[in-house]
C-alpha cells in the first residue's frame, strides 16, 4: 500500500536520475532504456545486444521467472555477445527458440562473423548448420556410438556426404 506496488520505500523513490526513479528505470523496456543510457557505453552495449537478439520488449526489472525458456536462452546469448570476446563458444544456442528467433540468431551470428569475431557453435538445428562456414560432424551415432570426427568441411559438402547429418541436411 505504501509504495503503490513499486517495491521501494518512498524515500528511495524520491531519488531521481534524469527525472526517473529506480522504479521508472526498472519498468522501462530495453529499447526505451537505450536512450536513457545512451552516454554509458558498457550499459548500452548490453542493451544493444538484447535488442539485437530480439529482447527489446522486455523490461529491465522483469523477473527471470517470468521469461520463457527461449527468452532465457536469448538472454544468456545476449550477455555473451555483449562481453565483446573475440571468440564465442555457444552450446546449442537455438535450444528453446521459436523458428523466427532461430532466423534472428542466424543473422546475428553472421553479423558477428562479419565483424571479425569467431563463433563456434555446438548445434543440431539444420537451418544454422546450413549457414555455417565450416562444420565438424561427430558420429557415426550419438552417445557411446559417437565421438569420432566423421566429416569436416562446408555445409554443401556435408549435404553430399553419407553421414547421418549429411542425409538430414540434404533432405532439409
Amino acid at each position: 500500500k505504501v509504495c503503490g506496488g513499486k517495491r521501494f520505500r518512498m524515500n528511495v523513490l524520491g531519488h531521481l536520475v534524469g527525472g526517473l526513479s529506480i522504479a521508472d528505470v526498472l519498468d522501462a523496456s530495453v529499447e526505451s532504456a537505450m536512450e536513457f543510457w545512451s552516454n554509458e557505453p558498457q550499459i548500452l552495449g548490453v542493451l544493444r545486444a538484447l535488442v539485437d537478439i530480439g529482447l527489446g520488449y522486455i523490461s529491465l526489472g522483469q523477473p527471470l521467472s517470468t521469461l520463457s525458456g527461449g527468452e532465457r536462452q536469448r538472454l544468456k546469448l545476449a550477455l555473451a555477445i555483449a562481453a565483446n570476446a573475440p571468440v564465442l563458444v555457444l552450446d546449442e544456442p537455438s535450444a528453446g527458440l521459436h523458428p523466427a528467433d532461430v532466423e534472428t540468431l542466424g543473422n546475428l551470428i553472421d553479423r558477428l562473423v562479419d565483424e571479425g569475431r569467431t563463433v563456434v557453435a555446438i548445434e543440431h538445428h539444420l537451418d544454422l548448420v546450413a549457414r555455417a562456414d565450416r562444420v565438424i560432424d561427430l558420429g557415426p551415432n550419438g552417445g557411446s556410438q559417437g565421438g569420432r570426427v566423421v566429416f569436416e568441411g562446408t555445409p554443401a559438402a556435408l549435404a553430399r556426404s553419407k553421414t547421418v547429418t549429411g542425409r538430414h541436411l540434404r533432405a532439409h
